[in-house]
């Protein structure tokens, strides 16, 4: 049980660090090993304009893609800020 609490700290450490950074309108989270047994999540930003939104990433899409602008330094502001949380 603390094993599953603090990997889901870590997890909810990510998730808020993305919404700070990237201002997505909404987050998913997922965990799947349906093939091979492991433990891995999915923290995945969404944004209202996403071609599937509001599904799931994995569903067929609603409208034409938009491609969104990210920041270039995007994945770097991510990491020094998961660097000063977890």
């Amino acid at each position: 049980a603390a094993e599953r609490q603090r990997l889901m700290n870590v997890v909810f450490a990510v998730e808020a660090v993305v919404r700070e950074v990237a201002q997505p309108d909404k987050i998913n989270l997922a965990s799947l090993g349906n093939m091979v047994p492991h433990v891995h999540w999915h923290v995945i930003p969404r944004w209202t304009d996403d071609p599937k939104f509001p599904d799931s990433i994995w569903s067929a899409a609603r409208r034409e893609s938009v491609l969104r602008a990210l920041p270039g330094d995007l994945q770097a502001r991510i990491a020094a800020r998961l660097a000063t949380t977890l």
